[in-house]
């Protein structure tokens, strides 16, 4: 839905050039529009920028969760990194929280964190991928930066706010 609002996990400046690398290299050229994200809402509601900037700049008062890549998500026609972090969970949890009555039915049902750097690709292609990236990055940490709120527009997003975790 374009001008929806999208909240991410913002990754870490070696992690994100790593990732988006892949992202690059992998996802077919004329669908990446969007650089790697770790998303944790994806169409919140236009009208709730200023709450929601108020709620990403106090999440972010706390010391960054901790992550790790726990495996390789074969997505069908993708692929996709699974991020592991309790810390993570739990304050995405308490986000949603905070965000009941504006969540969609899908950022309402289970959540699993993941950054995809394959997809809408020919299932032959993923499957090589998966084979290629193995279990070499099996419990590789992963920095969550901050928190990150974006506007849909369309293919693309527009970057509104950008939260690093202080603590």
């Amino acid at each position: 839905m374009a001008g929806a609002l999208i909240v991410t996990a913002e990754l870490g400046p070696q992690d994100f050039a790593w990732l988006d690398g892949l992202r690059r290299r992998h996802y077919p050229p004329e669908r990446n529009r969007v650089p790697a994200h770790l998303t944790l809402f994806r169409t919140l509601p236009p009208s709730a920028e200023p709450e929601l900037s108020r709620l990403l700049r106090s999440a972010s008062a706390r010391p960054p969760p901790a992550a790790y890549i726990a495996g390789v998500m074969d997505l069908g026609r993708g692929v996709a990194f699974r991020i592991a972090s309790d810390q993570l969970d739990l304050l995405r949890d308490e986000l949603a929280d905070r965000l009941r009555g504006l969540l969609t039915p899908q950022d309402c049902a289970g959540w699993s964190a993941h950054v995809t750097i394959q997809n809408k690709a020919e299932p032959r292609a993923a499957r090589a991928l998966i084979q290629a990236l193995g279990n070499d990055h099996l419990r590789r940490p992963l920095q969550i930066a901050g928190l990150g709120l974006h506007r849909y527009l369309g293919a693309e997003w527009e970057t509104l706010r950008r939260c690093a975790f202080r603590g």
